[in-house]
């Protein structure tokens, strides 16, 4: 690369001591407002910048890619999914993409046990009587949950997040069952206590918690379709902090509305911010608007791995968290 800074485009405000820490060390166009991109100025970032660092806002699809023009050398993404972004074309075009894996791990498991107790106890119910002003004292029978421990939590996905999950899980009396590509280690399995399923229909059957931690990929989407929710539980509940497509969000719904499931709880969404009306209304689904790693602590650190990767490139290396087409 020429010694002359690199011109470095960020999409999304991040963190200000991030934004900071970049105008130091490189010639930054930071966003304000902090607004998605249209299609029309995301192209015309990438044809003036040396490095793009987009969000999962962002769609980066081959047909953008091809407007890029010459300059564009490396798209450091600011977080760790990379599925809204055509790797393969980037790569064909001689454009390195990078992520910042393994910083949400915790905040996104953290956000699994929430989600879990938040359905399970019937927390936004109670939160709405006492907004509403409506609460008319306790009494034996009111706003009745379940109790966590001793229940079987299916975890589909046992990464980083999905072990981070079973960790706490543990903490909390739940009998942990997985689902998982390959099967963990002998003492990863013992650590956890976890049982591993081979067929994620037979562990289904079998679960009352179900927690989605695994990616989206040709091979996941609609993975819970409306034949494999009819295999669980109608006392089960169903918790997804991974990605949207990977739950066919008509079927959830029309199994809650039938009464065979308890419950969902819910940070992703299969089409993005517009979620089903006729899912939102329930009132056994917590919705909350993608906030799984959403504390500032891991978006400083997630800034933190962009400017290495940014750095690391422009120093003439390859970025420690280069992602390779067909290894996401």
């Amino acid at each position: 690369m020429p010694a002359t800074r690199l011109t470095v485009v960020v999409t999304r405000r991040l963190p200000e001591a991030v934004e900071t820490r970049l105008k130091e060390l490189f010639d930054v166009e930071l966003r304000d407002p902090d607004t998605a991109m249209s299609r029309d100025e995301l192209a015309a970032a990438m044809r003036r910048a040396d490095v793009l660092v987009p969000t999962i806002t962002d769609m980066i699809d081959a047909a953008l890619l091809a407007q890029a023009g010459e300059r564009l050398k490396l798209i450091a993404n600011y977080g760790a999914g990379v599925d809204h972004i055509d790797v393969a074309t980037a790569r064909q075009r001689g454009i390195l993409v990078s992520n910042t894996p393994g910083v949400v791990t915790e905040d996104t498991a953290d956000m699994v046990m929430a989600l879990i107790l938040a359905t399970t106890r019937r927390i936004p119910e109670g939160l709405a009587v006492m907004q509403a002003g409506t609460w008319a004292g306790w009494s034996p029978m009111a706003h009745l949950g379940g109790r966590i421990g001793g229940r079987r939590l299916g975890i589909l996905g046992m990464g980083r997040i999905g072990q981070a999950v079973a960790r706490r899980a543990r903490a909390f009396g739940l009998q942990v069952h997985y689902n998982n590509r390959k099967r963990l280690r002998p003492e990863l399995e013992a650590e956890y206590e976890a049982t591993w399923w081979e067929s994620l229909d037979q562990m289904l059957a079998r679960v009352d918690i179900l927690s989605i931690n695994c990616p989206h990929t040709p091979s996941t989407f609609h993975l819970l379709n409306a034949r494999r929710l009819k295999l669980m539980k109608p006392t089960a509940v169903v918790v997804n902090t991974s990605r949207g497509e990977v739950l066919d969000e008509n079927a959830l719904t029309r199994a809650l509305r039938a009464g065979e499931l308890a419950g969902a709880g819910l940070d992703v969404y299969e089409r993005g911010a517009s979620l089903n009306p006729r899912l939102r209304d329930l009132p056994n689904v917590v919705c909350l608007p993608h906030m799984g790693s959403a504390t500032i602590e891991g978006r400083i650190e997630m800034g933190e791995k962009v400017i290495i990767n940014i750095k690391t490139f422009a120093d003439g290396h390859r970025p420690p968290d280069q992602v390779v087409p067909g290894m996401i």
